[in-house]
Order: C-alpha cells, then sequence, then structure tokens
C-alpha cells in the first residue's frame, strides 16, 4: 500500500508551501509590491544561538541562492543555506498561535517559541 503522505524534502533545496506563500503574497500586495520575493535567511541570535529572519525584498542579493515555489521567489543568502537546506517553510494560524512556522531538519536544539534554533 502507497502512503499518501508528502513526499521528503529533498535535502538541496528549500520548501515552501502554499499556505506559507499565498500568505506572503497577501502581505506583499497589501504593502503595494509588484515585483517582490522572500528572504529567508539566518543570523546570530535568539535563545538558541541562531534566529530566522523573513523578509519581502525587491530581489536577490549578490550571493542568494534563488529557488521558485508556488510562483513565488525565495532569496537565501549562501551562508545561510548551509543551515536551511531541507527546511519546509510552512505557516500556522491555529490555536497555538499565527504565523511562519520552520520544519529544520538541520536543528539539533530549538527554542520553546520556534524563532531560534542551533544546528
Amino acid at each position: 500500500m502507497v502512503s499518501a503522505s508528502k513526499p521528503a524534502i529533498p535535502v538541496n533545496t528549500i520548501f515552501i508551501t502554499e499556505t506559507a506563500a499565498s500568505k506572503v503574497k497577501e502581505y506583499a500586495a497589501r504593502d503595494g509590491k509588484d515585483r517582490f520575493g522572500l528572504k529567508v535567511a539566518v543570523k546570530g541570535g535568539g535563545c538558541s544561538g541562531l534566529e530566522y529572519v523573513l523578509d519581502i525584498v525587491d530581489g536577490p542579493g549578490s550571493d542568494d541562492k534563488v529557488i521558485v515555489h508556488h510562483d513565488l521567489e525565495l532569496y537565501v543568502p549562501k551562508m545561510s543555506y548551509v543551515y536551511l537546506a531541507g527546511t519546509e517553510l510552512d505557516f500556522s494560524d491555529g490555536l497555538n498561535g499565527k504565523g511562519f512556522v520552520f520544519k529544520n531538519p538541520n536543528a539539533t536544539k530549538t527554542c520553546g517559541c520556534g524563532d531560534s534554533f542551533s544546528a
């Protein structure tokens, strides 16, 4: 019997769900942006050592890897890509809160809020 579950995310990419992509497009439209993409990065900080950074930007930086899912360009700086490869970015508006959720296979430890991690 074949499982109906979603296939594993390839370790050489970052995936954004349709729900999360729609939310980014909604925010960009609200801000009047015609040409945009989502910068997905990590920076030092947070209670676990690294924290996620999301920003709607006009285009990629010179060292960004460009990934396209659901007609949305994701811009990932090469230094961040090592920590984010294989990650799924989703959006949750359930009872436990509302916002973007990272499912990162590289995270060895995460904080309670899910905004930071260590690898």
